[in-house]
């Protein structure tokens, strides 16, 4: 049996993440293998944006503040604006984020996503990409950040926008496969 498929990733996001980064690493994930659970600040639906219009939803699988980081092996942090910019004022989160950086698990955040890794603290020395918008916030933060559709900086993973998600899932999959 694979690395991939004895792992066990978690996503976190909640309303106005972008659709297609949340589906297509959670779809790409499950078809290698994987389990994958999605924590929220809710277990109510949660609604999906393509590009600020509304999309589909999707059930989470647990509450954030149910999380324990230890029971996974990597973190997915989707984008969208509305997502990571409303998690990153949720603690327990933005712990759990850290959690997974200190523990030196996959942490990968793509589009707005690296909003949560600027929270967290944990860009100061790293390399990284992101939305255009954000990577001011980067640099801040500590990071030299690059135009690239995947960045891998030891267990930091990131991406720019919706059209790198399949570098991204080839990306996040190595990285669980090397841990």
């Amino acid at each position: 049996m694979t690395a991939i498929a004895k792992a066990k990733v978690l996503i976190v996001a909640t309303d106005r993440f972008e659709e297609s980064e949340l589906f297509g690493p959670r779809e790409a994930l499950l078809e290698a293998g994987a389990t994958v659970v999605l924590a929220s600040d809710t277990t109510e639906p949660i609604l999906a944006t393509v590009h600020d219009e509304p999309g589909k939803t999707i059930k989470p699988d647990m509450l954030i503040g149910d999380v324990d980081p230890a029971d996974y092996d990597a973190l997915i942090l989707p984008g969208g604006v509305g997502n990571p910019d409303k998690l990153r004022m949720n603690e327990t989160a933005v712990g759990i984020v850290r959690a997974f950086h200190e523990a030196g698990k996959p942490v990968a955040a793509i589009c707005h996503g690296p909003w949560m890794l600027v929270e967290a603290d944990v860009l100061r020395g790293r390399t990284a990409t992101a939305w255009p918008s954000i990577r001011t916030d980067l640099r801040n933060a500590g990071a030299t950040v690059i135009d690239k559709e995947v960045v891998v900086d030891g267990n930091l993973i990131t991406s720019r926008k919706p059209d790198d998600v399949p570098a991204f899932n080839k990306a996040v999959i190595a990285a669980i496969e090397a841990a």
